[in-house]
């Protein structure tokens, strides 16, 4: 089975308990949180999910990379 890469379900959650969601279920996944609308870098990295937030909330579905 390949592991999970995408997490709609998060969408709208608070940032804190998105990353505790995502961290339980995958350890060794760095989970960044991100105001909506910052510059990122565009590597693609299996081990890690990036957070885009708005007031606290999850805008954007969160994906490995």
């Amino acid at each position: 089975m390949e592991a999970k890469s995408v997490w709609p379900e998060l969408m709208g959650m608070p940032a804190e308990e998105a990353c505790q969601h995502i961290g339980a279920d995958f350890p060794e996944i760095a989970v960044h949180v991100v105001p909506e609308g910052s510059m990122v870098t565009m590597d693609f990295n299996e081990q890690r999910v990036r957070l885009f937030v708005k007031d606290g909330k999850v805008v954007r579905e969160p994906r490995r990379g």
